[in-house]
């Protein structure tokens, strides 16, 4: 299965569940799309499970392929095997340059690490999947740093998270992995642990 690409206010919609995290796509209609979305039915267990997956999935936009993936690289790590998998999908240099403020979406910032206008410690990377480990530098391109997108994000002024800095000459550092109640804090990871383990 490959990376969704379309709309994601009708999948947030459907979750029930902010995949950008502002709020904004469940502001207008706060209930499934379709004609029978405000009736919404309970869900089973596994049903609840695979929702949960779905959340992660989307909200960092990445293949079922790329998640199991993950989930098991996740596994073989010591600790919480759920909060690990959520540590290294975080860890996504594509989902760092969003945390740096670079791009105001997780969508726009893959955009800007496929077309190489990223440096991970002043080497070009264009693999959005790329996982940094802590104390790694993230800087724009010189040339890159007027793009319309990045001008733009950086006049939205989002809040940062803590464990990711940005410097008075524009360059990021990926400080340190995030606590559990850091980041995607309304996702259950216990349920996808669940999910994957069935």
């Amino acid at each position: 299965m490959s990376r969704y690409t379309g709309p994601t206010w009708k999948i947030a919609r459907r979750l029930g569940y902010s995949i950008s995290e502002s709020g904004k796509e469940l502001k207008k209609r706060p209930y499934a799309p379709g004609q029978h979305g405000q009736r919404r039915a309970k869900l089973s267990d596994y049903g609840s499970q695979l929702q949960e997956k779905q959340k992660v999935r989307f909200t960092y936009g990445v293949s079922e392929k790329q998640l199991v993936k993950t989930f098991k690289e996740a596994g073989k790590l010591q600790g919480k095997h759920g909060e690990n998998f959520l540590k290294l999908l975080e860890a996504r240099l594509d989902n760092i340059v969003y945390r740096l403020g670079f791009a105001s979406t997780r969508a726009q910032a893959r955009q800007l690490v496929n077309h190489g206008h990223i440096l991970v410690d002043g080497k070009k990377v264009d693999i959005p999947s790329y996982r940094l480990v802590p104390g790694q530098k993230i800087e724009l391109r010189e040339k890159s740093k007027n793009l319309v997108i990045v001008k733009a994000a950086k006049e939205a002024q989002f809040a940062r998270v803590d464990y990711v800095s940005v410097d008075e000459n524009g360059v990021g550092v990926f400080a340190r992995y995030p606590e559990r109640n850091e980041f995607l804090t309304d996702i259950n990871e216990q349920l996808i642990v669940e999910f994957y383990n069935r």
